[in-house]
């Protein structure tokens, strides 16, 4: 039966003729509203969209068919990534189409603002000669401030450098040696970056920990004259915050591309003239639109035909017989990858994975993936994949080393990571092939790892466990489940607790000064 594809946004002529050029059937249907689109899903075994597309829940609920979902474009934050995969429906992307395009939309932007280009425009065609009023400043000797080092915030800094301006930047998922390789001046703290910033440009993913970043407090640290970019996600700025500074002369110009909520035809910053506002065209060239066309063709015709998808988000990306074997064990490195993080606080700087086992006849790359994500992910939306894993890892200042070893220490199955100065191990039990962690640190456990825990080391001796237990129901902590593992040779415990409630700092403090305790971390998985 000839397979069938769905596009409901614009792509290039070349991606529907590469995919017809396949033997697939293609319908493009453009315009569709959330309604009809669930609708008309259900015979489809792949869709392809863009960014204006929400692939809720609702919508794969009624994709029957649906095998993989092609987004023409570089992020997926307008797809249920979770949901998708419960539907065992891979996610893919094209995520190096469009960096030369959105980085040199940035500089338009920014050379826009600094010699008010949109306004002379304007101003001319309207029949009007009137020089002294666009008194512009050149990006020559200035210092860019650039929020977000990565592929589009790499190219911007290479081109900003070619117009002699000074880099400086944050971002704490870049390694100095990267930073250093941009000549960008990296800082840990966000305030002295945007003090000495004379043009800011954000290329970070929204997340809760970026919506509002800037807001009325930031604003008030920048200097008196600055000039803000955002062709990144919308919310990153406080737009009202924004439009006050803006209107008070203390941001001298804004130029922002991409908004909260599409299509934005109103809002504070319209009602100003030096806030230059595009609607969301930094992909939008003829190149940029034929890579992504090209690029997700060519990946949703490997989803249909079984084979490896590269940019496929999560762990979808294997030929059917094995994928649902090796699923699992990506998750739990991904677990891993954020165990390594909070214990260390800190990205690793070398990653050792093993496979044990039976395992060890597999291919590491997706297990590589998995935990590279899980160090990296910001909060679940930038997933790694197996086209760009090394060269993420390499971006980040970590070196991934893989290994396999036929001893599984009594398992079938398990697979170890040891990342810098820590150390866990985790294998799948049941019929569901649950996660759950048999070493940590050096000792042994097992343990199901919950949503939240604690997790102790401590010099063993008589009543630890019920001094602990006593503190944290007295602070309302429940205990859900708990493992402890020993080490005979340091008279060292190690327990790790499953926990419903706050643990504060408070908590932590009582529990050092009640037991000889080495080490305290708190997870959140």
């Amino acid at each position: 039966m000839t397979k069938k594809v769905l596009v409901v946004e614009e792509v290039a002529d070349e991606a529907i003729s590469a995919l017809e050029g396949r033997g697939y059937e293609v319908d493009v249907k453009l315009g569709l509203s959330s309604q009809e689109l669930v609708e008309a899903i259900e015979p489809y075994d792949a869709l392809i969209i863009r960014s204006a597309t929400k692939v809720t829940e609702e919508l794969l609920d009624a994709a029957k068919n649906l095998k993989i979902i092609g987004r023409a474009g570089v992020t997926v934050d307008n797809i249920d990534i979770a949901s998708a995969a419960e539907h065992d429906v891979i996610v893919c992307n094209a995520p190096s189409s469009n960096i030369i395009s959105a980085a040199e939309h940035t500089m338009a932007l920014m050379l826009a603002a600094a010699r008010k280009i949109p306004q002379a425009n304007a101003l001319v065609h309207d029949g009007r000669w009137q020089r002294h009023c666009f008194m512009g400043t050149e990006l020559y000797g200035k210092t860019l401030a650039i929020f977000g080092i990565g592929r589009v915030g790499s190219a911007v800094a290479e081109r900003a450098s070619a117009f002699g301006m000074r880099l400086v930047g944050y971002d704490p998922y870049c390694s100095e040696e990267r930073a250093s390789a941009l000549d960008i001046e990296l800082l840990s703290n966000m305030d002295a970056v945007i003090e000495q910033a004379d043009f800011i440009t954000v290329h970070l993913p929204r997340t809760s920990d970026t919506v509002g970043m800037f807001g009325a407090k930031e604003f008030a640290k920048m200097k008196t004259g600055v000039v803000l970019i955002n062709s990144a996600r919308g919310g990153i700025y406080d737009v009202a915050s924004l439009a006050d500074f803006v209107a008070a002369g203390k941001i001298a110009a804004a130029a922002i591309d991409i908004f909260e909520d599409e299509p934005c035809l109103d809002s504070p910053l319209h009602e100003l003239d030096n806030v230059i506002l595009t609607p969301h065209i930094s992909a939008v060239t003829r190149e940029a639109q034929v890579r992504a066309g090209k690029q997700i063709a060519e990946y949703v015709w490997e989803g249909l035909e079984g084979s490896i998808v590269p940019t496929a988000i999560h762990a979808s990306t294997l030929p059917p017989e094995i994928i649902n074997d090796m699923r699992p064990y990506a998750n739990a490195c991904r677990i891993m990858g954020l165990m390594s993080v909070e214990v260390l606080g800190r990205i690793p700087k070398r990653l050792e994975l093993t496979l044990e086992g039976k395992l060890a006849e597999s291919s590491p790359d997706m297990l590589a993936a998995g935990l590279l994500d899980g160090i990296i992910s910001y909060k679940n939306i930038a997933a790694a994949s197996l086209e760009d894993t090394v060269a993420r890892a390499r971006r980040h200042g970590i070196e991934i080393v893989t290994s396999v070893a036929e001893d599984a220490r009594g398992f079938e199955s398990a697979v170890r990571v040891k990342a810098d100065a820590s150390e866990f191990a985790m294998t799948l039990y049941g019929l569901e092939n649950a996660p759950r962690i048999i070493s940590m640190m050096g000792y042994d456990i097992d343990i199901s790892p919950a949503q939240d825990a604690i997790i102790f080391e401590y010099v063993d001796g008589p009543g630890r466990i019920g001094t602990i237990g006593t503190i944290l129901g007295d602070a309302g902590i429940n205990i859900t489940t708990m493992q402890i593992g020993t080490k005979p040779e340091e008279q060292c415990a190690l327990v790790w607790m499953n926990v419903e409630g706050d643990v504060t700092d408070d908590v932590v403090a009582r529990l050092e000064g009640a037991i000889d305790l080495k080490n305290a971390w708190r997870l959140t998985l």
